[in-house]
């Protein structure tokens, strides 16, 4: 039986075919999940893609937070399903409470484009496991709400509950505290980072390479395998 994979689409959402696509090449169904729908379709995973939902109005990820497919989300979330929140996406994650702190304007108050390293902090979650820890990947990074910032008590406790999945490497790009990039809540099953892994699949597109695919993989894997 073939993993589904379900990819939201909020209104100012403009990655969710290029998520869509990503599950696809990795060998999973892509199944389009729109968000006044409550139904996920029966899908194994979610992906909440990039872009600007609701045009970032009030802040990133606010209003998208109470659309009705997020009502399910959070509940099956809860339950134990896997949830990637990329860019938009794990904005509106910190804005559900799936994922502790919050996304603030980058530091320098430009929009950033760039090709992106990261270190993989936590090869152990559901959407990390096809990496090893310590290994160094790049996959794009689009943002201007990009900051990622809690209190010292929250990320005390990340760093000690090995739940920064993701740091930045070479710079940090948007201010991010403790340089991080991506986290996970502790179960594992929910993860939100700000680069762009949908965009790395493939070598004619994107950074050329296809260090992003992992994100998908390994999902695909942890569904079959459970």
């Amino acid at each position: 039986m073939t993993a589904r994979i379900g990819v939201v689409t909020f209104p100012g959402t403009l990655d969710d075919q290029d998520a869509l696509r990503a599950a696809r090449l990795a060998g999973a169904e892509p199944v389009s999940l729109w968000h006044r729908d409550k139904d996920l379709k029966q899908v194994d995973a979610v992906v909440l893609a990039g872009g600007f939902s609701y045009g970032d109005y009030l802040r990133a990820g606010a209003i998208s937070r109470f659309s009705p497919v997020m009502e399910t989300i959070i509940e099956q979330a809860k339950a134990g399903m896997p949830v990637l929140g990329i860019c938009n996406g794990f904005q509106i994650l910190t804005e559900a409470h799936l994922l502790p702190g919050a996304m603030l304007r980058n530091n320098h108050l430009h929009f950033i484009c760039r090709d992106q390293k990261l270190r993989v902090e936590n090869a152990e979650t559901a959407w990390t496991s096809d990496y090893t820890e310590g290994q160094e990947i790049e996959v794009p990074l689009k943002n201007m709400d990009g900051r990622y910032v809690a209190d010292e008590r929250v990320l005390d406790e990340l760093e000690a509950e090995g739940r920064v999945a993701f740091r930045y490497l070479d710079m940090n790009p948007n201010g991010s505290l403790r340089d991080i990039a991506g986290i996970t809540n502790a179960a594992g099953n929910v993860v939100g980072l700000m680069p762009h892994p949908e965009h790395a699949v493939e070598p004619l597109v994107g950074t050329g390479k296809t260090d992003g695919l992992g994100f998908f993989t390994s999902i695909l894997k942890k569904l079959v395998n459970a």
